[in-house]
């Protein structure tokens, strides 16, 4: 497979929640010289990432992919692994900037198994996360808080919304009356 003599570094940032912002994986990608960058403001869980399909079409080879570090490719070992696979065997290179995979990957030999490694670590990494996150969860509970976003119908509101559909109001009247989407209605009217 020929190399182009115009190679490029091309970028690909992502982050996972609207709130949140790429401008630190941007800024690292700009720094090493990335002349394109892709991104996605959504889950890797999500398969239709199209910052990252795009990026992927974008390249040619020669070219090499760079990301600020590996779970921003991919959750698994086996995404990661399969990608890279598809990367390299298109004589496109990926180059990881920060974590414990920081570097660029071949996949042969020695560097095959390093590789797999890493990745295989940045899974566990993912999963201890989550693991303590659901303690946190769990202990919280225990101590009587929730998560989530606090409720809308209060006892007050609840007993407002029972008596208008009891003088035969709408769920649309009484929404608009307490200020309540109509599915906050319908969900607690309903359940009683």
């Amino acid at each position: 497979m020929a190399i182009r003599k115009d190679s490029k570094l091309i970028g690909y940032c992502r982050v996972s929640t609207a709130p949140q912002t790429v401008a630190l994986q941007r800024d690292a990608l700009e720094e090493v010289g990335c002349q394109r960058i892709f991104q996605d403001k959504v889950s890797s869980r999500v398969k239709d990432r199209t910052g990252l399909l795009a990026a992927l079409d974008y390249l040619r080879a020669g070219d090499t992919l760079c990301v600020w570090k590996l779970d921003r490719l991919g959750r698994s070992v086996k995404e990661v692994l399969t990608m890279a696979d598809d990367l390299h065997s298109r004589g496109v290179g990926l180059r990881i900037l920060t974590g414990r995979l920081a570097g660029t990957y071949t996949p042969t030999g020695e560097g095959k198994f390093f590789f797999t490694m890493m990745a295989a670590f940045a899974e566990l990494e993912r999963d201890m996360l989550q693991e303590r996150t659901f303690a946190g969860l769990a202990a919280a509970r225990e101590q009587g808080r929730t998560g989530g976003r606090p409720t809308v119908m209060t006892p007050d509101a609840l007993a407002a919304a029972r008596a208008r559909r009891a003088n035969g109001q709408t769920p649309t009247q009484i929404a608009k009356a307490l200020g309540v989407s109509r599915a906050s209605i319908y969900r607690h009217l309903n359940s009683q």
